[in-house]
């Protein structure tokens, strides 16, 4: 066996199982195994073909005669605020953002399972555990890092209060990102569904854009883009952002050209 063929990951395929995001259909992944010190290299070259990161797998739609899952990513040098999204951001400019690295807690746990059984509670996420929820969150393989948004309570929420944080702060949102050689991917976020008036979902992308042009990476990626899909939607409204199609990245720069 060459040098060359031990390095390369092996790749396998998921039986079908029904999508999860447009009706009547079946989808399947291709996976390999992130579990070398190549990892972090191996990753970087596979998230440039649309692969994501769950855990220690890398893996990609592989749908027979179906290709609606577009793999999206934010340019972030060009990105434009729209005037709801420049809203959105006034309204969160005063939240703490704490990063750091990808460590879980029972705080986390305890705010993504209100937010799970709220907002997809029909979904595979409904049953993780504690146990689950911390390996979602460390098992990496790759730069790796966990982003908490806090906001100052109220004093009559903090009455008697004896805790020991001088802000008083409530977390209200967590993202996990992967740091990549080109952008920052977002593995996963989820916040507080009673607040949808602050629109934390997009302020939490809006804050990656931010970090990602502090820290001069051009990219945010945003995972699958899914036509026909209305819970993906949210994800063409950062613009301008580039589609890979046919193995090419190909700038997008309004919703219409989405075909929509």
């Amino acid at each position: 066996m060459t040098e060359q063929s031990k390095d390369f990951p092996e790749f396998y395929l998921t039986r079908p199982q029904p999508c999860p995001y447009l009706p009547d259909r079946q989808e399947r992944k291709l996976f390999t195994h992130l579990g070398s010190e190549k990892s972090v290299s191996q990753f970087n070259f596979l998230h440039q073909d649309g692969f994501r990161r769950s855990q220690t797998i890398a893996y990609r739609p592989h749908c027979d005669g179906c290709a609606a899952c577009v793999s999206v990513r934010i340019a972030v040098e060009d990105f434009k605020l729209s005037k709801s999204q420049k809203r959105v951001w006034n309204l969160n400019k005063n939240l703490q953002v704490l990063r750091g690295d990808a460590h879980s807690s029972a705080e986390q746990y305890a705010l993504f399972k209100d937010y799970v059984e709220t907002r997809h509670g029909d979904g595979g996420m409904a049953d993780m555990s504690l146990f689950d929820y911390q390996a979602m969150i460390e098992d990496s393989l790759v730069d790796s890092f966990v982003v908490e948004y806090r906001r100052q309570q109220s004093a009559a929420a903090t009455e008697g209060s004896q805790s020991s944080d001088p802000f008083n702060s409530a977390l209200i949102g967590v993202s996990l990102c992967d740091r990549l050689s080109d952008g920052i991917s977002l593995v996963y976020s989820f916040f507080d569904p009673a607040l949808q008036h602050l629109s934390l979902g997009t302020y939490i992308i809006l804050e990656t854009i931010e970090y990602a042009a502090s820290i001069g990476l051009p990219y945010v990626y945003l995972g699958y883009w899914v036509k026909g899909s209305p819970k993906m939607d949210y994800k063409i409204r950062f613009l301008p952002q580039d589609h890979l199609i046919k193995g090419e990245w190909r700038r997008v720069n309004t919703v219409e050209e989405c075909g929509l």
